[in-house]
């Protein structure tokens, strides 16, 4: 426990300050936009209605799409830019992030804006009109303060919503505080996860309290509480500044990961390299399969971990099973040719997915392969990770055994093995470097049909890092040097109940067993 602890600990400054840094950014961004709109809102009724409608239906969209969404989008518009004016817009990290958080921190700035100005006792606007003032001035000096409680409560809200959604900025590629949430749900580290929610809701408390005390301090017309919260809120965002701006000197490689364990170790593994290298790391945790790739085909992320088998179906389109070496050597021509990506090599070990049973329950029902399973299908239950069933393996090994499932759940590559041993699955889609497979006495099911091609784990460059020495240098130790064993070993230390371990400490452990250190 105090491990975990200490890890999460030493975590937490790159953390938090990327999390604060990405909200301010996103609010303050907000509000640029949300007040000048209320004031438009507040004068003509055509602009209110669309104005607050907008704002929302962009509620109404759950957070993690709304971040998802911006990527595709992102993306279109990346390659117009390259196009049109030579440069490219980031479509991973940052940016998605700080799109969709400004426009969920709008409705309530602009709803509680134009409430606010709206409820103005017209007799003082008359007041302001009769003694001669501009609409300036009479915004600026009537207006604005008389709806400034109302506005600056609007504000604190949109603060406390725009720090909690932060935390879903981990999946399209932004550090966040919800990197300690998501990797903690994958490796079952719960540590990490109440360690993210208390920050983060100590955080958003924080920043609701100065907020706060700026607002009491416009309701009573004192300069005080304004200056003292206003400038605690700017030292807080000046000092989450400081370790990006000590950084700025180093060279800094983007290490990219998807999202169950073995992908987390791999990842701290490289980074740990890198860093013993003098370069700066800076990860994206948590990618699906297709996004990973084609944010390494973008230079989004310069290295990363993949699988032959799943480049070979997804992005070379291929249906074909050959033999593992001829697979290999055309995946590495075909990457080369066709998208500049460069396979430095096979890092030694195959993750293949496979089908696997509880051994007691394959052998009462007589199932040793994937085509003794035909006839049982319809009476089990198949439990697969979240992209399985809508992957061309699951389609091939569908259509070459005829499997027809009685039902089929997913679930994220954890819980898909509780689920197995809860009997909520009778059948799942393992990973055959999991060391849960030998920890839970599973039986993987052959593939007498050869439907799904190997798998070995690859390390990918971006076509930008091709030529990168330093970074080839602190990667091709890494090329061969990993046997399946020890890959299983790392795994089932980060996944197993007692004595975990960080996917941190499990590629620290790693590296000393592989003599990658």
């Amino acid at each position: 426990m105090s491990e975990q602890v200490d890890a999460a600990w030493a975590l937490l400054p790159d953390y938090l300050s990327q999390h604060v840094l990405l909200s301010a950014a996103a609010l303050g961004l907000g509000l640029l936009i949300s007040l000048p709109l209320a004031v438009l809102a507040a004068r003509s009724p055509l602009v209110r209605w669309p104005a607050v409608t907008f704002a929302g239906l962009i509620q109404t969209i759950p957070g993690l799409a709304l971040l998802a969404l911006f990527y595709p989008l992102l993306l279109a518009l990346s390659g117009f830019t390259e196009s049109a004016f030579g440069f490219r817009l980031q479509a991973l990290g940052f940016l998605p992030a700080l799109l969709a958080l400004t426009l969920y921190s709008m409705l309530p700035i602009l709803r509680n804006a134009v409430a606010g100005l709206t409820g103005v006792d017209p007799a003082v606007r008359e007041a302001a009109d009769g003694v001669g003032m501009t609409p300036a001035q009479k915004l600026l000096r009537v207006e604005a303060p008389l709806a400034a409680p109302v506005i600056m409560a609007g504000v604190r809200t949109a603060a406390v919503w725009t720090i909690g959604a932060a935390t879903l900025s981990t999946p399209v590629g932004q550090t966040s505080l919800g990197n300690y949430i998501f990797s903690g749900l994958q490796t079952e580290n719960w540590v990490f996860v109440l360690f993210g929610c208390a920050a983060s809701a100590v955080l958003a408390l924080s920043v609701d309290g100065l907020l706060g005390l700026v607002e009491r301090g416009v309701a009573r017309r004192q300069t005080l509480p304004v200056l003292a919260g206003a400038l605690l809120l700017l030292a807080g965002v000046a000092g989450a500044a400081v370790p990006s701006l000590l950084n700025a000197s180093k060279p800094t490689y983007v290490v990219g990961a998807k999202n169950f364990s073995e992908q987390y170790i791999l990842a701290d593994l490289i980074g740990a390299r890198l860093t013993a290298g003098g370069s700066q790391v800076a990860r994206r945790d948590g990618l699906g399969s297709a996004v990973a790739f084609r944010a390494l085909e973008a230079g989004e992320i310069d290295v990363y971990v993949d699988y032959s088998g799943t480049l070979w179906t997804n992005v070379m389109g291929r249906k074909d099973t050959p033999p593992r070496a001829r697979l290999m050597a055309e995946l590495t021509a075909w990457m080369a040719k066709e998208k500049g990506v460069t396979v430095l090599g096979s890092l030694g070990f195959e993750n293949a997915y496979a089908l696997a049973m509880d051994r007691k329950l394959a052998a009462s029902l007589g199932i040793e392969t994937i085509a003794d399973l035909t006839a049982q299908a319809p009476a089990l239950t198949l439990g697969a990770d979240l992209e399985f069933l809508s992957r061309p393996e699951w389609a091939s090994i569908e259509g070459a055994y005829g499997l027809n499932f009685g039902k089929e759940k997913s679930f994220n590559p954890t819980f898909m093995y509780r689920a197995l041993a809860s009997g909520e699955a009778d059948v799942i889609s393992a990973f055959s470097s999991d060391g849960r497979i030998a920890a839970q006495d599973l039986v993987v099911l052959s593939d007498p049909k050869g439907a799904v091609p190997s798998y070995d784990a690859v390390v990918l460059i971006s076509p930008r890092r091709a030529k990168d020495k330093r970074l080839i240098e602190a990667l091709t130790p890494m090329i061969g040097a990993i046997p399946v064993e020890a890959m299983r070993k790392a795994n089932y230390a980060v996944d197993r109940d007692k004595a975990k371990q960080s996917p941190a400490q499990a590629a620290a452990e790693l590296a000393k067993v592989t003599k990658l250190q």
